[in-house]
C-alpha cells in the first residue's frame, strides 16, 4: 500500500538540500567496489573516549539506580560540574539549578532552542558558512533567515556594521560560533563586546556555539560569551562532550546563561524527551574535570594534524593559513571548481572523503571542508592519493562527477 495521499509537513519540505546525503550514497558505493575511503569529512573525532570516562560509566552501569527514568534537568552533580568548569575555564559563576541544562548532545539543544522561541515568520541572524543546525533548526521553526555572509578579508568573523537597521529591529535570534566551525576561525574579545553591545541595543538573543572551546593552539585561549559583562542578560551558550573528550556517539552536551531562556527549553524537553541516561552524566562529570594535561595532550595531538596537513597541502598548490583552534581546514577548491563537484571529484577518483562548504550555506560555496580526525599516517596517504590523481589548488578542471 502506498501513502501517497500523505506529505511530510511544509517544515520538512522547505528545509534545503542535505549535501551530505549524495556523499553517503557516494561512500556506500565506494565501499561496495571495495575502496579504501579516508573518510575526512565529518568532525567525528577518531579513537575512543578517556579510560577514566570510560572507567567512570563502567562503575556507574553497576548502580541499579541509574537505570530508571533520569531526572528532566539533568543530574544535580552534573550541573554542578558543568558550572565548576566553567568558573575553573572562565571565571564565569552560574547556578547549577537554572542556569545550566544537560542535552541529548548539543545539535539536539540548538534545534530545540528556535522550536521553543521562533514563532512562523520571525527573523533570525545566521552567518553563513555556519553549521548546519544553526540555520535547520529555526527553518524547522518556520522562521526567516537573514545570512551574514562572512568573508575572507574580515577573517571569517561577522561584519556587524554592515547589519541593516531595519534587520537589526526586526531580528529575534543570532545564532554564532566561535571557534567557528567550518571556517576554524577565531574572535577576539573586542569581538564579543561588540556584538554583545549590538543584541542589547536591538534585543536580541545570543545563541553562542563553544563546540570547540578546548580545542585551540598556539597559546590562543578562546573567549565565552558569558565572560562579557551583560551577556547572561541577552544569551546563552551551548557546548558539547563529543569533540575534545571523543564522546561524539554519547550523545550529551549542556546550554548554559539566561535562567528564562534555559527554563523554556527546558519546559519544551519535557514534552519531548526524558534527559540523558544517568550513567552518561556520570562519565561527563568525570571528562570534566580531567586534568589540563589530558586537554594539552588533545590539542598537541590536533595542532601536530594541523601543520602536517597544511605542510603536505601547499607543497600541491594550497596556500592555508593556520588556524588556531578546531579541528578543521577551511580550503578553497581549486579555480573554476564548486564545492560540490570539487568533493565529489575527490572521493571518486581518490577515495578521501571531504566535505562540501556549501553544505554550510550559501558563503560555503567555492571551498571544502577537512576534518582532521585521521592520525599523520593516514593523512598523508590522503595527499599521496591527490598528487597522484593530479589534484592540485592549480588545476582549473576535474571530470565532472557521474551521477
Amino acid at each position: 500500500m502506498t501513502l501517497d495521499w500523505i506529505s511530510p509537513a511544509e517544515r520538512l519540505q522547505s528545509l534545503p538540500p542535505y549535501v551530505f546525503a549524495r556523499l553517503d550514497e557516494l561512500k556506500a558505493r565506494a565501499r561496495e567496489q571495495g575502496l579504501d575511503l579516508i573518510d575526512l569529512g565529518m568532525g567525528n573525532p577518531d579513537g575512543p573516549a578517556p579510560q577514566p570516562v570510560i572507567d567512570a560509566a563502567i562503575a556507574a552501569l553497576q548502580n541499579p539506580a541509574n537505570h530508571g527514568y533520569p531526572p528532566f534537568e539533568g543530574t544535580a552533580n552534573f550541573r554542578r560540574a558543568i558550572t565548576s568548569w566553567y568558573r575553573r575555564c572562565y571565571d564565569v559563576d552560574l547556578d547549577p539549578d537554572s542556569e545550566a541544562l544537560p542535552l541529548l548532545g548539543s545539535k539536539e539543544g540548538l534545534t530545540h532552542l528556535a522550536l521553543a522561541y521562533l514563532n512562523p515568520g520571525d527573523l533570525v541572524l545566521v552567518p553563513s558558512p555556519a553549521y548546519p543546525v544553526h540555520f535547520r533548526g529555526p527553518i524547522i521553526a518556520g522562521a526567516k533567515l537573514h545570512n551574514l555572509i562572512l568573508k575572507p578579508e574580515n577573517d571569517w568573523l561577522i561584519d556587524i556594521s554592515a547589519i541593516p537597521e531595519d534587520v537589526a529591529r526586526t531580528a529575534k535570534i543570532l545564532y554564532f560560533n566561535y571557534p567557528s566551525n567550518p571556517t576554524g576561525a577565531t574572535a577576539p574579545r573586542e569581538f564579543f563586546e561588540e556584538i554583545v553591545a549590538f543584541a542589547r541595543k536591538y534585543e536580541i538573543l545570543l545563541v553562542h556555539d563553544l563546540c570547540y572551546a578546548e580545542l585551540a593552539f598556539d597559546g590562543y585561549q578562546p573567549t565565552s560569551l558569558l565572560e562579557i559583562p551583560g551577556a547572561k542578560d541577552i544569551g546563552v551558550e551551548f557546548h558539547t562532550m563529543s569533540k575534545t573528550y571523543n564522546m561524539a556517539g554519547w550523545r550529551v552536551g549542556f546550554v548554559v546563561g539566561n535562567r528564562h531562556i534555559i527554563q523554556g527549553l527546558r519546559t519544551l524537553k519535557t514534552n519531548l524527551d526524558y534527559g540523558i541516561f544517568a550513567v552518561l552524566q556520570t562519565a561527563a562529570e568525570t571528562a570534566l574535570e580531567l586534568p589540563d594535561s589530558y586537554v594539552q595532550e588533545v590539542q598537541q595531538r590536533y595542532r601536530r594534524r594541523r601543520d602536517f596537513m597544511i605542510d603536505g597541502l601547499a607543497a600541491l598548490g594550497w596556500n592555508i593559513p593556520k588556524t588556531k583552534a578546531t579541528m578543521y581546514l577551511w580550503v578553497p577548491c581549486p579555480p573554476g571548481m564548486g564545492s560540490t563537484d570539487f568533493a565529489l571529484n575527490v572521493l571518486q577518483q581518490t577515495g578521501v572523503v571531504l566535505t562540501p562548504g556549501n553544505a554550510f550555506g550559501p558563503g560555503g560555496e567555492g571551498y571544502v571542508r577537512i576534518s582532521l580526525i585521521a592520525e599523520c599516517d593516514r593523512l598523508g596517504e590522503a595527499l599521496q592519493r591527490f598528487k597522484q590523481a593530479g589534484i592540485r589548488y592549480q588545476t582549473e578542471a576535474l571530470v565532472s562527477a557521474s551521477d
